[in-house]
């Protein structure tokens, strides 16, 4: 801790994080765990529009950074590292919590030769390692140097949300002891409660949702094939998307595809939605055909409100999504699979209900906002080795 702070101040902590949208969507329940616990939480993101002031607003100090998410050109890299830098330096956190892959590179080049500790949080690592691709053998061994590279040091630890990305961090020849596994974000079982499913019409369709970003990463593409092949055999489903493109990701699907879905019978586009439970009102099952998750928010969310499942069997999803327990699990890119799957549970409303039930007792039990927050403020505690911190361990080979 910093000895040049008054006595009794709590330990600085920091969130280097890309875009203030997605700490606004993913980490407010850890940081506002840690602000209840003592910490004095500050964010440095790239801000848009009033994200700095609803970030402020919730009593965490907000470091504008010019931040290009996406880009790979060395001048926007060497202006970023050495605004994170200055920051470090002016600032002196006692723990740094980079999120996801980027900020950790970035964040652990900014730290090098500084007294700070850092959670290097990843999720979604597991594809980069499984897959077949070409471009993954290519990337596999950098990504493997990288991730030892970045966690070397005593200060270092790795924060993962599924039990695919611990076996990728060990299996590239991390320190066990330097390994966490806290499962996802946390969802608020508080507001998001069990909702009843809208009536199926005269017209007998069942709705169908999907929640997330337009990327080709989350099966979008795959979920349009088999709402076509549902369609051409007369079944009686309805599919709404909500979500937008992301232009700072490669796998962002191209605006004039997307608006093109619109024209098929029985889609609708739902845009950006803020209101995450007006969705699951208008829907009778949540759909998530991703290639990889670290823990996805949305079925997270769709669990919370009561709503059966149908996801990808890859890392992440079959974290939430549990065959026959919640959900059906298709393999990924497989679009008569999830075609058929949709087909059996818009068929079947006592399976749906059985679901339901299940999906909303695990979101309570196992990834309450409230849970999340504990674990992952007990693991700040340890790190900093705070007086009454819990002993925790990391992996185990």
């Amino acid at each position: 801790m910093n000895s040049a702070r008054p006595a009794g101040a709590g330990p600085v902590l920091l969130y280097l994080v890309t875009e203030d949208w997605y700490f606004l969507s993913h980490r407010i329940p850890m940081a506002k765990a840690a602000l209840a616990a003592g910490y004095r939480v500050h964010v440095a993101t790239h801000v848009t529009g009033d994200g700095g002031r609803r970030i402020e607003a919730l009593g965490f100090t907000v470091h504008p950074l010019a931040w290009r998410r996406g880009s790979l050109n060395p001048r926007d890299l060497v202006s970023i590292l050495r605004q994170v830098r200055a920051l470090y330096r002016r600032l002196s956190p006692d723990l740094v919590h980079h999120v996801a892959l980027q900020p950790s590179v970035i964040g652990s080049l900014a730290a090098i030769g500084l007294p700070i500790a850092r959670i290097n949080a990843f999720a979604g690592l597991g594809s980069s390692v499984t897959s077949r691709s070409a471009k993954a053998r290519l990337v596999r061994p950098v990504l493997k140097g990288l991730l030892r590279w970045i966690l070397r040091g005593r200060h270092a630890a790795a924060l993962v949300q599924n039990g695919d990305d611990q076996a990728v961090m060990l299996a590239s020849g991390v320190d066990p002891a330097r390994v966490f596994l806290i499962p996802g974000s946390g969802v608020d079982v508080d507001v998001l409660t069990p909702l009843p499913e809208p009536e199926v019409g005269p017209d007998g369709k069942v709705t169908v949702a999907f929640v997330g970003r337009l990327l080709e990463d989350k099966g979008v593409r795959t979920l349009i094939v088999a709402h076509d092949l549902l369609a051409a055999r007369g079944a009686p489903v309805r599919l709404k998307i909500a979500g937008q493109a992301d232009p700072a990701n490669p796998a962002s699907i191209p605006d004039d595809e997307v608006a093109s879905w619109a024209e098929r019978p029985n889609v609708e586009l739902l845009g950006h939605v803020s209101d995450i439970a007006s969705v699951w009102r208008q829907a009778n099952i949540a759909v998530l055909p991703s290639r990889r998750e670290g823990l996805p928010k949305s079925l997270l969310e769709a669990a919370a409100c009561g709503r059966a499942m149908i996801a990808s069997d890859v890392p992440g999803c079959r974290e939430v999504a549990r065959q026959d327990v919640n959900a059906l699990l298709v393999p990924p890119d497989d679009a008569p699979a999830l075609a058929e799957a949709i087909a059996t549970l818009a068929g079947d409303p006592v399976l749906r209900r059985r679901f339901a039930e299940a999906g909303r007792r695990m979101a309570v039990a196992e990834f309450s906002s409230e849970r999340i927050g504990q674990q992952t403020v007990a693991l700040y505690d340890t790190l900093l080795r705070r007086p009454n911190a819990p002993e925790l361990a990391g992996a185990s080979e």
